[in-house]
């Protein structure tokens, strides 16, 4: 198990490399094969899980030196921040290239290809441990990311996909800048020039940079959860990307800034984090409220699951800056459970469009007549969403509930509102979408869920009953993790 994280990384970049040589006429086998691939990442990962100990030390960790004349090494390994998100990101790439078999007739080879690629740098993003390459991996997920918008997304693709590297390069230039100052500022401190994270939280930054250095990492970082108001590029993302690509940009790229708060901006900047975390509180318990509140008034279903990703990703962001042992671990589990419970709804209204070739609620109605398996999934899903006990997102919400009370009453107060919103405007959503009598012709032919379909469904619904009803298995990980970061603001 010495090179496992290298092995995992290597298996969707090799098998992006075979598929280059497939011949593209045979649409079934690059299908297979991607699928396949998925498949083997996920049960490395789970291996990788299997093994993994409940302790806060980095393990399966590999470090060689890479550009070694600039400090700059190949580092990479997982603790208890990560290896969830390892295996969440491994997960939902089987949901993602399942999700398009049939959605996806052209240009079948390049789509797989960049799906395996994004699969390399986000697993990159969650296991580098060396600041210029975990830089590196964070770049490269836009390069993908924006293909698959551009080309087989919906309607003003070309406009989102820009969009989207415009507002995240924006950030990622400022982090460069704060990354090279960190490195330097080390040099200056031990005379030794080293881009890895062990290396230079080894002596604290000065506290006079503190506040710069972590306002341009948070920048970056925010607008990829995204908090408000940097939310704005999200939502012409979410609507005009293919289901896959939506599946994978809120269960595993937004949690890329979530992340990067808990491994990078708070152990390197405690100070200013401490500091900052007022403001970034205010920030999340605004993102909660109005992200409800406007999903409520969305016409377009997958528009409403986007905004309703802006609410509960300012769970998330409420839950790190607590910084008691409750918040944080909810808010790192949130991130899991957000990746399941929106990546399922967004794979749920993609095969409702797929039937109809419209979101609009109003071109819906009684729905749950022709199609009851769906509806049935569709409810389970939309209550883990809402935070039904018994199931995933219940955890999640309770344990961020419990941190904010810990740091304020009030944090609590009015991050509960934005609990009952989303049961408002997801109950509402599918009453008129899903209950009662068919309203539209077109929607009484309507053919259920293949087997396919089913299977896809039951894998996420496995893991989101599961969490809700034994979340030791998830939450045990962390905990050592959670209480070391703690430890640096005692």
């Amino acid at each position: 198990m010495n090179n496992v994280i290298s092995l995992l990384l290597s298996i969707p970049l090799i098998s992006a490399l075979i598929l280059a040589l497939i011949p593209r006429q045979n649409a079934r086998a690059i299908k297979l094969f991607a699928l396949f691939s998925t498949f083997a990442s996920f049960a490395l990962s789970c291996s990788l899980f299997a093994s993994f100990r409940a302790t806060s030390d980095l393990q399966f960790v590999e470090r060689v030196a890479w550009i070694p004349q600039f400090g700059i090494s190949y580092y990479v390994g997982v603790d208890g921040l990560s290896i969830l998100l390892v295996m969440l990101t491994t997960f939902l790439m089987i949901i993602a290239i399942g999700g398009s078999w049939n959605a996806i007739t052209d240009r079948v080879k390049e789509y797989h290809i960049l799906f395996l690629l994004l699969e390399a740098a986000m697993i990159g993003v969650f296991v580098s441990l060396d600041l210029f390459l975990f830089y590196v991996f964070w770049e490269f997920t836009l390069i993908p990311m924006a293909l698959l918008i551009g080309i087989w997304g919906h309607g003003r693709r070309v406009y989102a996909a820009i969009k989207f590297i415009l507002f995240t390069m924006f950030g990622s230039t400022l982090m460069l800048v704060a990354i090279l100052a960190l490195v330097f500022i080390h040099r200056d401190q031990t005379g030794v020039l080293s881009f890895a994270l062990s290396d230079i939280t080894r002596n604290p930054i000065p506290p006079a940079l503190q506040p710069i250095l972590f306002a341009a990492f948070a920048l970056a970082f925010a607008i990829k959860v995204p908090m408000f108001p940097f939310h704005t590029w999200l939502p012409d993302a979410h609507v005009e990307a293919p289901t896959a690509g939506s599946v994978i940009l809120a269960g595993v790229l937004l949690k890329m800034g979530t992340y990067g708060f808990i491994r990078f901006a708070i152990p390197l900047f405690p100070s200013a984090a401490r500091d900052f975390a007022p403001l970034l509180i205010a920030l999340a318990l605004i993102g909660i409220i109005y992200g409800a509140m406007v999903s409520i008034v969305q016409r377009d279903i997958k528009s409403l699951v986007a905004f309703s990703s802006v609410s509960h990703l300012g769970f998330v962001m409420l839950g790190l800056f607590t910084f008691n042992a409750q918040g944080m671990s909810g808010g790192i589990l949130q991130m899991v459970n957000h990746g399941l419970s929106t990546g399922a709804l967004f794979l749920l209204v993609g095969m409702l469009y797929e039937r109809r070739h419209t979101r609009l609620i109003a071109d819906f109605g009684g729905v749950a007549k022709p199609m009851p398996i769906f509806a049935a999934f569709f409810l389970l899903v939309m209550f883990s969403s809402v935070g039904l006990p018994g199931l995933n997102g219940f955890v999640g919400e309770f344990l961020i509930l419990v941190g904010a009370y810990r740091a304020n009453a009030l944090y609590a107060a009015l991050a509960a509102t934005g609990v009952v919103l989303s049961a408002i405007y997801l109950l509402w959503m599918y009453q008129r979408a899903m209950a009662g009598p068919v309203t539209k012709e077109e929607n009484e032919r309507l053919r259920d869920l293949s087997p396919r379909e089913i299977a896809l469904l039951v894998a996420l619904a496995v893991f989101i009953v599961w969490i809700g009803v034994y979340p030791a298995t998830f939450l045990d990980p962390i905990q050592a993790s959670v209480m070391q970061l703690l430890g640096g603001f005692k």
